[in-house]
């Protein structure tokens, strides 16, 4: 593919704006493939991120989502304590209608070629039986089922750590961590949002529900005593928490004045439309915000603990300690009079630039 000097431009200047080491355009006429790997950084370990497959309306628009989501990975690991960079891949395409064995074995081939730089994993769009295909191709993948010596599905490590992340927010909010009581509203119902319902609703939470599938809506509403709400409801509710676990940009401007919430905290990525202005927005509304890359990093801890051999209860005392990380990411903020994702940003960083002195030493 020859690029014109404008789109040559604007691929190399947001390159250098997020601050990539390498980008990998994948082509396949054969299969139909159409992918693009980020490595964002790899001073802590091998990049690794999840392969996304998206039906995006742009090639422009696959390469924002793959560098932002990229360099989200690099701080979710910093911040976590694990020894990883940060990458993304995305496949252009509707998961439904063009996904095939030969298509994501072929993008596999692509993951092999880098050589162990990056590792891929199940995301928006993929499944374990796609990285049963890619491990055909490579062994740089992680998410494959527990059935082929893998760590299966990650979406109860991934809730439990969400959940852990809103303990912290009412402990610093409120000066406990109880959720009885305490309504909250879940927005997206996927396996990952479903295991956070039943984690609040065990301790008593009232919970509101919503998703763009009402059948699904109405089943998860009836198992776990929820209550069901249209999507365009429910940045009016009267709630203390609003729990993002469906795709990401729904804290904007319009939202957060609509929003009656003391905490935002939930699974989904780019929670924030734009991190600097919706930041500063909770900031100054008050609203406190559990940075998404971290509360919802038990997806990596669990592709991590695949990775290094640890077991289920290994995996789960890690993805606990996001507590803990949470806590002191919110303490920062309130000491510095900073947006929590810009705190989250500090102490990610700091770490990145840590050990990059100790390699630099040897």
């Amino acid at each position: 593919m020859i690029l014109s000097q404008f789109e040559e431009h604007s691929v190399f200047s947001q390159l250098d704006t997020f601050g990539h080491q390498k980008l990998v355009y994948c082509s396949d006429p054969g299969t139909g493939l159409k992918a693009i790997i980020a490595i964002h950084d790899t001073t802590l370990g091998p990049a690794l991120g999840g392969t996304r497959m998206w039906a995006y309306k742009t090639e422009s628009e696959a390469l924002h989502d793959v560098l932002r989501l990229s360099r989200s990975m690099t701080y979710k690991a910093a911040i976590t304590g694990l020894n990883l960079g940060g990458g993304k891949g995305v496949i252009i395409g509707d998961s439904r209608l063009h996904k095939s064995e030969a298509l994501m074995r072929r993008y596999g081939r692509f993951i092999e070629n880098l050589n162990g730089s990056f590792i891929t994993a199940e995301e928006v769009g993929t499944n374990p039986r796609d990285m049963e295909y890619i491990r055909m191709e490579t062994k740089y993948v992680t998410g494959v089922p527990e059935s082929i010596g893998g760590s299966g599905d990650p979406s109860p490590v991934t809730a439990r750590g969400v959940f852990m992340g809103i303990k912290a927010c009412l402990k610093e909010c409120f000066g406990n961590d109880s959720l009885a009581g305490k309504a909250v509203a879940v927005q997206g119902i996927g396996q990952v949002g479903e295991n956070l319902v039943s984690l609040l609703r065990n301790e008593n939470a009232k919970v509101y529900i919503s998703d763009i599938n009402e059948e699904r809506l109405g089943q998860i509403a009836q198992k776990y005593g929820a209550i069901a709400v249209a999507n365009n409801n429910l940045f009016d509710l009267d709630i203390d928490i609003y729990s993002p676990c469906a795709l990401g940009a729904t804290v904007n401007t319009e939202t957060i004045n609509r929003l009656k919430c003391s905490i935002i905290a939930g699974s989904a990525n780019n929670q924030l439309a734009d991190e600097v202005v919706h930041g500063n927005m909770l900031l100054e509304k008050g609203i406190m915000y559990a940075p998404d890359y971290l509360i919802n990093a038990g997806g990596l801890i669990n592709c991590y603990s695949e990775i290094a051999g640890f077991n289920k209860k290994k995996t789960f005392q890690m993805a606990e300690n996001i507590y803990e990380a949470t806590r002191r990411v919110l303490q920062k903020s309130k000491q510095e009079n900073i947006p929590a994702n810009e705190a989250a940003n500090k102490i990610a960083e700091k770490r990145i630039e840590d050990i990059r002195k100790i390699k630099a030493s040897y």
